[in-house]
């Protein structure tokens, strides 16, 4: 049976270790990497009939940005013969790396560790202190 990996991925170097890491799991295993791009976004703010129009067409602009930047990864995993695939969704990080875990009936989640204080981790929370406590299946930060 093969493992299956879902890897949060926003851009960054830490992501793409993330991803490098994920890629050489997979490849060990058989498995397969889903590359996830979370564009946060919350759907709890009140608007005028404009404003809502203007927010739709920022959303569809930054997916479009987003599906560009992932895409090109995902094309470089499946030439090495890992099978890949990508998404990008709007909404909560933590929160839709668990649900398509979920949905996808994926063995981990991985992450890149960001550079963040511990400080600031402490005070404002962060994606991997909420993914080791509501993930569905393990996760893996990678530094």
């Amino acid at each position: 049976m093969s493992d299956f990996y879902i890897v949060g991925f926003d851009g960054t170097a830490q992501a793409r270790r993330a991803v490098d890491y994920a890629a050489s799991r997979a490849k060990k295993s058989g498995g397969k990497v889903q590359l996830v791009q979370v564009i946060e976004w919350s759907p709890y703010s009140f608007h005028t009939p404009e404003e809502l129009a203007e927010r739709h067409g920022r959303r569809e602009q930054e997916l479009e940005r987003a599906k560009a930047m992932v895409q090109p990864v995902a094309d470089e995993l499946g030439k090495t013969g890992i099978e890949v695939d990508c998404q990008v969704r709007h909404g909560n990080a933590a929160d839709l790396l668990c649900k398509i875990a979920s949905e996808l009936e994926a063995d981990q989640i991985i992450i890149g560790r960001t550079g963040d204080s511990a400080l600031a981790q402490r005070l404002l929370g962060g994606l991997a202190i909420t993914l080791a406590q509501v993930a569905p299946v393990p996760v893996t930060i990678v530094p």
